[in-house]
C-alpha cells in the first residue's frame, strides 16, 4: 500500500474523525493520494470500527475514491476507438454498484443473446427477424416497460433492469441493440424527443422499433406524426442512427433527472460531472 505499513495505515485512518478540520483534510488528501488500491483496506477498517463518525468518514472517502475511478474509466471509454456500448453501460452501473464486475453483465447479456439465437433464422425477411427478437425478449423472457417507477434510478442501471426485467426506453433499447448487433443485424439507436427508439436500417429497407412498447414496428411517417403531436419541428437526427456516445450521454441525463426527482442534489452534481466528461470535445 505505497510506502505506508499496515500499522501506519491504521493510525492514519484513525485520524479521519480528528476534531481539527485541518488534520482531517490532510489525512483525507494523503489517503486519496494512495489511489484506488486502498479501498479494500478502508472497507476492512469500516467493518472493524465501532465509531459511527469514523465509519461515516470512511464511507465518504471510499465513495470519493470509487467516483474518481469511475471518472477515469469513463474518460478512457470516451478516448477508446470503438466505445463499446456494454462497457459504457457497465461504467454507469458502477455509480450505484461499484463492485459490479463487467464479466457478470457480459455473461448475462450473452445468455439473453443465446436465447434469441436459438430461435433466430438468418434467411428470414427483416420484419420477421425482428418479430422473433420481440417474441423472445418480451414474451419468453418477459422484459417490459417500467411504467410504475418510470423515474427510478434503477432504470438506468443495466444490472437492475436485467434482474427485474423492467426498464425505461433507453435501457430496453440498449439490451435489444446489443442482441441485434451480435446477430449481425443493422439495428441502431435513434434519439427522439422524450423517447428513445431503434431503427433497422439497411440499403434495402428502413423501419423503426419501439422497445418500450414490446418492439412495436413503425414507420418514418409515424415519427412525423409523433413530432407533430408534440409540436416539435422535424430534424434529421430524429430519423437517423445515433452513436454509442449519445446513448451513454442520454442514459446519464436520465439518471440525473431521476436523482433530481428524488431530491438527491449531491448525486445530480456528480452525474453532471460525468456528463461533462463526455460532452467535452
Amino acid at each position: 500500500m505505497n510506502e505506508l505499513t499496515p500499522s501506519e495505515m491504521i493510525a492514519l485512518v484513525s485520524l479521519l474523525d480528528d476534531p481539527d478540520q485541518e488534520v482531517k483534510n490532510h489525512v483525507r488528501d494523503k489517503i486519496i493520494s494512495l489511489g484506488y488500491g486502498v479501498i479494500p483496506f478502508l472497507e476492512q477498517r469500516w467493518e472493524s470500527s465501532f465509531n459511527p463518525e469514523l465509519q461515516k468518514e470512511i464511507e465518504d472517502l471510499v465513495h470519493d475514491l470509487q467516483f474518481a475511478l469511475l471518472k477515469d474509466r469513463l474518460q478512457d471509454w470516451k478516448d477508446s476507438e470503438d466505445r463499446d456500448l456494454l462497457t459504457g453501460l457497465w461504467i454507469i452501473n458502477t455509480y450505484q454498484y461499484p463492485d459490479l464486475e463487467f464479466e457478470k453483465l457480459n455473461a448475462e447479456m450473452h445468455q439473453i443473446y443465446f436465447e434469441v439465437w436459438t430461435s433466430f433464422k438468418n434467411d428470414l425477411q427483416p420484419y420477421d427477424q425482428i418479430r422473433i427478437i420481440n417474441n423472445v425478449l418480451f414474451n419468453t423472457l418477459r422484459f417490459s416497460a417500467n411504467t410504475k417507477n418510470f423515474h427510478s434510478p434503477g432504470n438506468s442501471m443495466l444490472s437492475t433492469v436485467l434482474d427485474t426485467k423492467k426498464g425505461n426506453p433507453i435501457s430496453l433499447c440498449a439490451i435489444y441493440l446489443l442482441v441485434a448487433k451480435k446477430l449481425g443485424l443493422p439495428v441502431y439507436g435513434v434519439n427522439l424527443p422524450n423517447l428513445f427508439v431503434l431503427t433497422y436500417k439497411s440499403s434495402d429497407i428502413t423501419f423503426y422499433i419501439n422497445a418500450f412498447n414490446k418492439g412495436l414496428i413503425f414507420s418514418r411517417q409515424d415519427i412525423y406524426n409523433y413530432l407533430e403531436h408534440l409540436k416539435i419541428e422535424p430534424r434529421e437526427e430524429f430519423f437517423e442512427p445515433c452513436s454509442y456516445l449519445e446513448i451513454i450521454l442520454r442514459s446519464l441525463r436520465n439518471l440525473a433527472h431521476s436523482f433530481e426527482k428524488l431530491g438527491e442534489a449531491s448525486k445530480v452534481a456528480e452525474i453532471k460531472e460525468l456528463i461533462a466528461i463526455l460532452s467535452d470535445q
